[in-house]
């Protein structure tokens, strides 16, 4: 019963993995190990549509969106400013809403996913354990949505 019970799981893993893959026109990456990123670890719900297109492109869909953005403010608010400040501004961790990222990768929507899912650094741990892939895409768009910094610096305005 035990083997059946596991074969099940590796082939239902196994499918998983290829759909993830075969939906995906993009490579996500650690930010430091640069090892691909396994999805099948995020937190359930996060398989939307718009992080679908987001596996396509590698650009947040959410970017621009008003209602999203405020939807990003109160996961935010909830997991990151305790470490980031309330308005982004840096506290244990870096600031978020100026020209300077600690991993440059983080100037793009791809990048800034990967330093979310995966963490980084110092206190930066990965964060699919508290939130959807969704729910990233959510605080990325507020993350975006209160940049400070040159507009031509801005590469997921690009």
């Amino acid at each position: 019963m035990k083997l059946k019970t596991l074969l099940n799981g590796t082939v239902l893993t196994l499918a998983l993995a290829g759909v993830t893959s075969a939906q995906a026109d993009i490579t996500l990456r650690h930010a430091l190990t640069g090892e691909t990123l396994d999805l099948s670890f995020a937190k359930k719900g996060g398989n939307t549509d718009k992080f679908k297109q987001f596996l396509q492109t590698g650009k947040n869909p959410y970017n621009g969106d008003a209602e999203a953005a405020k939807k990003g403010e109160s996961l935010y608010m909830t997991g990151c400013s305790g470490c980031h400040g309330h308005e982004a501004e840096g506290k244990l961790g870096p600031g978020l809403a100026d020209d300077y990222w600690t991993y440059p990768r983080g100037l793009t929507d791809q990048g800034l996913f990967e330093i979310l899912f995966g963490g980084a650094n110092g206190m930066m741990g990965p964060q699919y354990v508290n939130f959807s892939t969704d729910d990233m895409l959510h605080i990325m768009s507020f993350i975006r949505h209160i940049y400070k910094g040159d507009p031509k610096k801005a590469e997921w305005l690009k």
